[in-house]
């Protein structure tokens, strides 16, 4: 069979691979949602750099903004959960962290070009939908007196169905969330009771059918593969589950064990019930072949999308991008991140705000913003982060067309790096030719991998990161 050009035609769609060649690549790496990656932030990075790099961002007016605000409280801790979260049952706690989100908001507003609009904003954490409806409201009402959005904004909240009322989402809708995202993981009563996150599907049917009925108009689900008890069979029952709601979007995660980060992954250590290897790719198989045939698009990396989507026609025309979000369609918008832990990105620079919360309060009461590091990128950054972007979103490189948005020879350039593809190429990873390279379906599933090669900082010592399978 002949392969196709990497100039012309759209990469294959993912494809079944054998065991050996996932124990050859299934070592740890980034998930790219950033380049360089967190791990290259540094707390050495002077505030005043990071400051400088926001009057530089809003000397365009015409640069879209996509706001982010991490609301980190849980009443419980999902045992699997690798996000930065507050485990708390007192209510108050939301409105006390909306005072100080207000403050930080107060000291950002005068960097900021007025004459900006935003065009994505989104909510995660922690859970959302922990703040009552009353709080919810008074952040849009905060949001909304600093802010002027786009007519057609894309705003999207991450839903734990579990303890959410109506009025939850008709709260964020007020707010003007039309996307939302709805974390279930998986359906099986012997998962969730392992993984300590009890979720019937009547509840997940419910919190759907109000989202349905209060106009939002793009639903996602997010699954986890590789949990507790999880076998193939198993989950393709969840998959069959969750279709049934007719989702818009699936996000398939590969569970990521970082004890080392999240202490509470421990327990599944001692229980020594994860699955193994070869059933977590089982697993992975029958996720793609399953929402494949029900006519959803592999977008890339763990996410899906029904054909007629903005993600799958930003695909198809090569302007889909990626953030710490995950896949976008919004080219070009600076991230404004608020909150505890929350990562913002400029054209030229990262910052991270400070991770634990009462650290987060005390450098807003000492009325400064509350950054714990950053990164101001140099132009070699730039130049391989839209490299391993179009790779992660393409899953092809045309070295004419890079050449010219680059400005760089890129075969000249990067020859190093071309040359280090031939053991993929061997493995059925990418096919190449003069013209570039293009991603199999094969390698789609360890699009990663390929990314990984022209990852500068990979060489300059060993990172700790969950495994790319």
């Amino acid at each position: 069979m002949i392969a196709p050009s990497p100039t012309t035609g759209m990469p294959p769609a993912p494809a079944e691979f054998d065991l050996e060649l996932v124990r050859k690549y299934n070592v740890p790496g980034p998930r790219y949602t950033s380049y360089p990656t967190a791990p290259q932030f540094t707390e050495a990075t002077p505030p005043a750099a990071l400051t400088d790099a926001i009057r530089r961002d809003n000397q365009d007016a015409r640069r879209p903004l996509s706001l982010y605000f991490h609301l980190p409280f849980c009443e419980t801790l999902c045992w699997f959960c690798g996000c930065t979260t507050v485990i708390t049952l007192k209510r108050d706690a939301a409105s006390v962290y909306l005072d100080y989100l207000e403050k930080e908001l107060a000291l950002i507003q005068p960097f900021l070009n007025p004459s900006r609009r935003v065009a994505q904003m989104h909510f995660g954490g922690g859970t959302p939908t922990f703040l009552p409806p009353p709080v919810i409201r008074r952040l849009g009402a905060a949001i909304h007196s600093r802010f002027k959005f786009a007519d057609d904004s894309e705003n999207s909240v991450e839903v734990d169905p579990r303890r959410i009322t109506r009025d939850h989402v008709r709260a964020f809708r007020e707010l003007g969330c039309n996307r939302a995202s709805l974390g279930v993981q998986d359906t099986n009563p012997a998962v969730q009771l392992a993984v300590h996150r009890i979720q019937p599907m009547d509840v997940t049917g419910q919190a759907f059918e109000w989202m349905r009925a209060e106009g939002y108009h793009s639903i996602s689900i997010d699954l986890i593969y590789g949990l507790p008890h999880q076998t193939a069979e198993s989950f393709a029952r969840t998959i069959d589950e969750v279709l049934t709601l007719q989702p818009d979007r699936l996000a398939v995660f590969s569970y990521a064990h970082v004890p080392w980060i999240k202490p509470s992954q421990r327990i599944f250590e001692k229980q020594a019930n994860l699955p193994s290897t070869e059933e977590k790719l089982k697993m992975l198989a029958t996720a793609v072949r399953k929402l494949t045939e029900a006519g959803m698009v592999y977008i890339g990396m763990d996410h899906f999308a029904r054909a007629d989507d903005e993600l799958a026609i930003a695909q198809r025309e090569g302007t889909l991008q990626r953030n710490f979000q995950g896949y976008s369609t919004h080219a070009g918008a600076s991230i404004y991140g608020f909150g505890m832990s929350s990562i913002s990105q400029t054209e030229d620079s990262y910052r991270q705000n400070l991770k634990e919360l009462p650290a987060y309060y005390t450098g807003l009461d000492a009325g400064r913003l509350p950054l714990e590091r950053g990164l101001i990128l140099s132009d070699e950054d730039r130049l391989r982060r839209q490299v391993i972007m179009r790779i992660m979103c393409d899953r092809r490189v045309n070295y004419a067309n890079l050449s010219q948005r680059l400005g760089v020879d890129f075969r000249d350039k990067f020859a190093r790096e071309i040359e280090s593809l031939t053991d993929l190429e061997a493995d059925g990873l990418l096919h190449r030719d003069d013209g570039g390279f293009m991603v199999t379906g094969v390698g789609a599933l360890l699009i990663r991998i390929i990314a990984m090669r022209f990852d500068a900082y990979l060489e300059k010592g060993p990172r700790r990161f969950s495994r790319t399978v």
